[in-house]
This record gives structure tokens, sequence and C-alpha cells, in this order.
């Protein structure tokens, strides 16, 4: 299924499609031939599933654990390999703001700016980016309630722009690890907004020694459990050809082999419950 990419089409897309859609692509960008392969795999992938896509990359990592750490190629060698994918392949993007200097840039390339989960009571940065008219996606912090959530939304809509997203990305449980209530997802979808999950990184171990470490191969059924409630509209997934090489979140990133019979499981809960 081919996206139509205007900004006034791509969010009741997003919030009307019929199963779910697909957030997807590497934690950060990568070399071109890496992110070129990963883009092609997920559209026609996601085409043949009849699943709506959005490709998703960060030009620059702003909360890696150590200043060692790969944090990406900035943004604006970032933001060109954005926008030839984004012609390419014909798929809509998003990516990462950190910083409100970075909003109006992203803006004029990506179709949905994502305010990441430790910035996500940043008032300031939340306003910036909703004031765009581009679709937001506000992540849940890990320190944050779900309920917590409405008022994230509320400094969005604040602006008159009232596409946002809400994502569900795992809660700090102790030390280095997260734990997903599937409460939140019932509670942030009263809020009218489409809410996601991030299958991926709720699966993080953070900071374990210099890196996050990570479970991957609960990324299956925690998914399933996800679409299975009902209240889950879209699934955010990062996926790399070789995990174990990506430059970013090595330890949780789903193989991209993997992708297909992950999405199919989900699409076979919906048809389930439908019986």
């Amino acid at each position: 299924m081919l996206f139509e990419n205007s900004r006034d089409k791509l969010y009741p897309e997003l919030s009307s499609c019929k199963n779910f859609f697909l957030i997807a692509g590497p934690c950060v960008i990568e070399e071109e031939s890496i992110m070129l392969a990963i883009a092609e795999a997920l559209k026609e992938l996601c085409a043949r599933k009849a699943i709506p896509l959005v490709f998703k990359a960060s030009y620059k990592k702003a909360n890696r654990s150590s200043v060692n750490s790969f944090s990406g190629p900035g943004m604006e060698e970032g933001l060109k390999l954005l926008s030839k994918i984004k012609q390419d392949f014909e798929v809509p993007i998003l990516t990462d703001v950190h910083e409100c200097v970075e909003v109006a840039s992203a803006a004029e390339v990506c179709d949905i700016l994502q305010i990441p989960a430790f910035l996500s009571r940043q008032t300031d940065l939340i306003t910036a980016a909703a004031a765009t008219g581009k679709t937001i996606n506000i992540k849940k912090g890990q320190f944050m309630a779900p309920e917590d959530m409405q008022l994230a939304a509320e400094k969005a809509s604040s602006t008159g722009n009232k596409q946002i997203l809400l994502t569900e990305r795992g809660t700090t449980f102790g030390y280095h690890n997260l734990v997903v209530d599937f409460r939140s997802f019932i509670i942030m979808s009263q809020f009218g907004y489409p809410v996601v999950y991030d299958v991926t990184h709720s699966l993080q171990r953070p900071s374990l020694g210099n890196f996050s470490g990570g479970n991957p191969e609960f990324a299956l059924p925690l998914a399933k459990a996800a679409i299975a409630t009902g209240q889950v509209k879209g699934l955010f997934i990062e996926t790399h050809p070789e995990p174990h090489k990506a430059k970013s979140d090595a330890a949780s990133m789903l193989p991209l082999a993997e992708m297909e019979f992950l999405i199919q499981s989900c699409l076979q809960v919906i048809t389930e419950k439908e019986k």
C-alpha cells in the first residue's frame, strides 16, 4: 500500500488504518548502503502485508551511555540521507529532535517529529515541534505514569496541532531494567490519540556498563500481547540486517530477517480476535 506523504493525509491514514501501522528502521543513521537496504526491505514487506510504513532513524542520539558511543552523523548529513530515502522509496520519515534549534530543519524533511522519552516533559521542545504542524510522536518517559501523558499531549495540542501519537516504551524497574505495564495502553488510548508500542526499546537493559543491553527474544510475544489489547494502533521496532554490528542499540534491535514473522504473527492475533 503506497503512502501519501502530505502532512494533511499522513495522520488520518495512520489513525484510521485497518490493522496497525509500523514505525521501523535502525536506531541511528549508519552507512548509506545499509540504510537503503533496510528501507527497501521494510517497504517491500509492508506493501505485501498492507501495513502502513513510517521509516525511522536518528541523525543524532543525544543520550548515549558513554561519551565514546557512536551518536550519529549529525543533523545536516543525516537529514540529507533521510531526504533521499523519503524520495527514493516514497515513505514518510520519523526522526528525533532534541533541542528547539533542531526543529525547523528536521521539519523540512521529516513527516513525524519524535520527542525522545528522556525529553518528554520538555515543554518548549514539545510546543516547538508541534508548532511546525507536523505529526508529533511523544514517547512516554521511563519515569512517567501513563496518565501523565495527557499533560504532554496537551502541551502539543495547545499549539492547535492535534496530530499526536503517544508511545509506550517501558518503565524503569529497579536498576538496569524496564517493564511494560499493559494498563498504559488502555489509559493512554482514553486521551483520544493513537497509541504506539515501542517494542525494542521496552526490551532494553539500560546502561549496562558502557552500553545498553537488551532482550530482543521477547519482542514477538510482547508485540502480540500489545496488539491483543485492542488499544495499540502502531508498532515501533528498531531493526538491522546484523544487529550485532549495529552502531547503536545493538543488543535490543530485531534482526531484519525476523520482521516478517513478527508482523504476520501480530496480524494473526487480529484475525483470531475478529472470529
